[in-house]
């Protein structure tokens, strides 16, 4: 979703007048805050408005950059329901020789990006959503409504050889799915700018659902709990944006029955990011690798976007497209049972400089990102049931292939920790959309 980029230019033009361009770092200890504002508009969820706050404790100063205790909250909401409620923790510290990893979350999406299944064989169709193209159906085509209550622990704790530790976690999820809620995004709308309601134009989740290829059962949602297990190598000197290093995470996820979840099945997931340091504290390429897939059961479609991971650095880690994994690219337009991605960026800080005993850099990177299905999820029961004329514009069988996308992105780094992120990213083929603007904290990986 794009977002304003008023407050962070007001931000480095009050900034940069005030800096001291000090060479020296401050070591920092005891807590720190960073808060930024949450705006944005879009003309059918309306005004956003809210805040976040990140708070780090520094300790003594010994282990800076890092940090000893990271506490995140997150409070933000569109005028016309959709939010974000959101507490993340992170430390090494709590439990002595034990990471924890711990976020609890309340997401409410008004609407929600459904493209169906397998990337390029759902067909994207971007006049549908256009009110000012001929064939114009409603902005909400590629849309459903989708509450979702997340509460995840992570602990990762030391192994023999150096580097090499356990994760084991555990998560509860609770997704509340619907059609999207037309009356209400309607209220107070120009008869010329009213939506249609899904009884006049059904979108692709309610012809999904009559074509049985969203299961009844999982048509308004369901509870999946979920174990995790497995290995992480992590030779980063620094966590955030680290200029050398391997951080490697091979982990099964099983959805059990006997937890209370409404599918079971298993998944195995795999993530290797490496940094390698071209220039000193000054220019770094680093990537990662990600592969996904179902080993076993049916998952939900509305828990396939999921992409594992121990560490989030925002509020959602779902795709493949948008933000969190391939910028520029629409938000969950890669859905399949098995997926794999690639993130490559080269990184540089271009200016350090001090306000009010704070540490701050500006950075600036350019990035590549791609993926694909590799595992597709089957429904040749279903297709063979619809009608020829009925496929037209929405089905393109075998069409899949990699999606690519670049874009270059801007950072404001406070303490190193504290980092104000802005990305734009432009999609390489029209049925992934066309661009991407993204405003939020952290480096992608």
């Amino acid at each position: 979703m794009k977002k304003h980029l008023l407050f962070p230019l007001v931000l480095l033009c009050v900034l940069l007048p005030l800096a001291s361009m000090a060479s020296e770092e401050i070591i920092k200890t005891g807590w720190n805050v960073g808060v930024l504002p949450a705006i944005a508009f879009n003309s059918d969820l309306g005004f956003e408005y809210g805040a976040i706050l990140n708070m780090f404790n520094y300790g003594d100063g010994t282990n800076y950059p890092n940090y000893e205790h990271s506490l995140y909250f997150e409070v933000s909401r569109f005028t016309k329901g959709s939010g974000i409620y959101r507490f993340y923790y992170d430390s090494e510290y709590l439990i002595p020789d034990i990471r924890l990893t711990a976020d609890v979350s309340y997401l409410v999406d008004e609407a929600y990006r459904f493209f169906g299944y397998n990337g390029y064989d759902a067909v994207y169709n971007v006049d549908w959503e256009d009110d000012e193209a001929d064939d114009y159906k409603t902005r909400m085509y590629y849309r459903y409504q989708r509450n979702l209550f997340r509460a995840k622990a992570d602990f990762q704790g030391k192994l023999g050889p150096k580097n090499l530790k356990w994760i084991g976690g555990f998560g509860a999820r609770n997704f509340d799915i619907s059609s999207v809620d037309i009356g209400k995004l309607n209220k107070d709308k120009d008869d010329e700018d009213l939506l249609p309601t899904v009884t006049e134009q059904p979108g692709i989740y309610e012809k999904y659902l009559g074509w049985g290829l969203i299961p009844d059962a999982h048509k308004n949602g369901g509870y999946i709990s979920t174990i995790k297990a497995g290995l992480v190598y992590d030779s980063r000197p620094v966590l955030a944006n680290p200029s050398s290093g391997i951080w490697t995470e091979a982990v099964v996820i099983y959805s059990p029955a006997f937890l209370g979840s409404d599918e079971e099945f298993t998944r195995f997931s795999i993530t290797h990011r490496q940094y390698l340091g071209l220039i000193p504290n000054r220019l770094t390429f680093a990537y990662r690798l990600g592969y996904q897939t179902r080993l076993s059961g049916k998952v939900p479609f509305y828990y396939q976007p999921l992409i594992a991971t121990s560490v989030m650095t925002g509020a959602t880690n779902e795709g493949l497209g948008g933000m969190r994994s391939m910028r520029g690219i629409l938000l969950n337009r890669i859905i399949g049972d098995g997926i794999a991605f690639g993130n490559f960026e080269l990184r540089s800080k271009v200016l350090f400089f001090k306000v009010k005993k704070q540490n701050f850099y500006i950075g600036v990177n350019g990035f590549v990102d791609a993926g694909q299905v590799t595992q597709k999820i089957e429904y040749d029961e279903e297709m063979a049931l619809i009608e020829e004329a009925e496929k037209e514009g929405i089905f393109d069988t075998d069409a899949e292939k990699i999606h690519f996308s670049a874009g270059l992105g801007l950072k404001i780094a406070m303490n190193q920790n504290f980092i104000l992120s802005i990305d734009f990213g432009k999609a390489f083929d029209e049925q992934d959309g066309t661009s991407g603007l993204y405003i939020g904290l952290n480096y992608l990986f």
